[in-house]
Order: C-alpha cells, then structure tokens, then sequence
C-alpha cells in the first residue's frame, strides 16, 4: 500500500503521466498501471529503476524508510 502511494505521490509531483514513467524505465504502461492500484509488486529489477529513476531509495519506495535520500 504504501509503494503504490509513493509511486503516485512522485508521479503527480514532478507531473509525468503513468504512459511517460512506464516508457523512461522500460515497462507496459499496464504493468505501471498496475503497481500505482496496488494490483501487483514490482519485481526487484523494475523496483530497483523506479528507485533510480524518481531518484529515491527503494528503501523509501517500500516504505521501510521515510528518508528517500539515495546512498
């Protein structure tokens, strides 16, 4: 719950569109789709771009920190 959060606070935040998110990291929009309605997990590989592409930790992403600092 708190990925899918995240991940759609970030998005609206910088103002992309889940099309445009899904394209810069290399996934089906529908798959976005689906990890910002809590459908699915991502697999640690697509976790581990989206980290690196709103430039926070996965850490932060899985709610298992509030600092979304990278290190």
């Amino acid at each position: 719950m708190i990925l899918q959060k995240r991940l759609r606070e970030m998005r609206n935040t910088l103002h992309l569109t889940q099309s445009k998110v899904a394209k810069d990291v290399d996934i089906n929009e529908r798959t976005y789709q689906r990890y910002e309605n809590g459908d699915i997990e991502p697999k640690a590989s697509n976790l581990f771009k989206l980290a690196k592409y709103f430039n926070v930790s996965t850490d932060y992403l899985l709610g298992l920190s509030d600092d979304p600092t990278r290190r």
